[in-house]
C-alpha cells in the first residue's frame, strides 16, 4: 500500500518576519537594521590582544583596514584599546585613551557605519562618544564603573552588556556554574533591567553571552547551543566567537590563525540560534557564512 504524501508542517513554509516594526538599532551614525544578522568587524588598537594585537595601532593602517572591512560586508566596527584576552592586565584610562582616540578619529573619518568602543570605563566611553563613537561595548556589563549606565543614558547611545565570570586576569581559572545557561541569562536580564532603570532605552540594549569569558569549552558550547534562552529575553544578541581558544581546543590545539573554519561553524550556529550581531576578525569570509546561513533558515 502506498502511503499518502506527507503533508507539509508549519516548518515547511518560508520563515516570515515577525509582525510589527523591523528590529533596528538607532545610533548617531544612522539606523542599523537588525532584520538580518550584522557582521561586526574587530579593530584593536592594542599591543597585546590575542589575535590582532599591534596590527592596528597606527591610525592610517586602522582606517584602511576599517574601510576594507566595510567594503567586504561589515555593518558595524568595534574598536578597543585594552586587551580582554585571558590573563590580560588592566590599563589606566589615560593609556587606553592614548591608544584609542587617534585610531577612532581616523576610522571615523574613513567610514560611515556605526562604531562601537570596547571599554569598561565611563570616562573612556565619554571621550570616545565625543570623538564619534556610536555604541559602547562593555564586557563588565556596567559592573566595574558605576557611572557607565548614566553616561550612556545621558549621551543617548546603545550599550552592549556582556557576561564574564571574574576578570580577564582570572576568568579562565576554573570557571564554575551549576547551570551556565540559566545563570548567564539571569545575570544579563538583571543587568539590562538596571540599564533601563538608569535611563538607557530598551531598544538600545544588546546582550552578549560572553563565549570564552570565564567559561570552559563545554560551557561555551552549551551557551551557543542554547542561545535561544538569551534571545527569548527580547533584546538583540551579539555573539563573539571569532578565533577564540575554545575553538582551538576543540580542533586539537590549533593556533589563532588556523581557526577560521571553526569560527565559521560557530557563527553559522549563532545565526541559527537567533544572534543579530556577530563580532569577527575575518569579515569577508564570515559575511558569506551569514548570507548562506540566513538563506537556508529563510527557505
Amino acid at each position: 500500500m502506498v502511503s499518502p504524501p506527507r503533508q507539509p508542517g508549519p516548518e515547511a513554509g518560508p520563515r516570515l518576519p515577525p509582525a510589527g516594526p523591523r528590529p533596528a538599532l538607532r545610533t548617531r551614525a544612522g539606523i542599523l537594521a537588525l532584520d538580518r544578522t550584522v557582521v561586526v568587524g574587530v579593530l584593536n588598537a592594542t599591543p597585546d590582544s590575542f589575535s590582532d594585537g599591534g596590527l592596528h595601532a597606527d591610525p592610517g593602517r586602522a582606517a584602511a583596514t576599517a574601510a576594507e572591512m566595510v567594503a567586504k560586508g561589515a555593518g558595524m566596527l568595534d574598536l578597543g584599546a585594552e586587551s580582554t584576552r585571558p590573563g590580560a592586565a588592566p590599563v589606566s584610562p589615560e593609556e587606553e585613551l592614548r591608544r584609542l582616540l587617534p585610531v577612532l578619529r581616523a576610522v571615523r573619518a574613513a567610514v560611515r557605519v556605526p562604531l562601537s568602543v570596547d571599554t569598561t570605563k565611563a570616562a573612556v566611553a565619554g571621550a570616545a562618544i565625543a570623538e564619534g563613537a556610536d555604541v559602547v561595548n562593555d564586557v563588565s556589563a556596567g559592573r566595574w564603573d558605576a557611572a557607565m549606565f548614566s553616561s550612556c543614558a545621558a549621551a543617548g547611545v546603545p550599550i552592549v552588556l556582556m557576561h564574564m565570570q571574574g576578570t580577564p586576569a582570572t576568568m579562565q581559572a576554573e570557571p564554575r556554574y551549576r547551570d551556565v545557561v540559566g545563570e548567564v541569562t539571569s545575570f544579563l536580564a538583571e543587568r539590562a533591567a538596571l540599564a533601563r532603570a538608569a535611563g538607557i532605552a530598551a531598544e538600545g540594549i544588546i546582550l552578549d553571552p560572553g563565549i570564552g569569558f570565564g567559561k570552559t569549552v563545554d560551557q561555551s558550547c552549551r551557551l551557543l547551543r542554547r542561545l535561544d534562552a538569551l534571545v527569548a529575553l527580547g533584546y538583540p544578541v551579539l555573539v563573539g566567537v571569532s578565533r577564540k581558544s575554545f575553538l582551538g581546543r576543540l580542533l586539537g590545539g590549533r593556533d589563532v590563525g588556523e581557526r577560521l573554519f571553526g569560527t565559521a561553524a560557530a557563527v553559522a550556529l549563532a545565526v541559527a540560534g537567533g544572534a543579530k550581531l556577530v563580532r569577527v576578525h575575518d569579515v569577508a569570509a564570515i559575511h558569506d557564512v551569514v548570507v548562506v546561513s540566513e538563506a537556508v533558515l529563510g527557505a
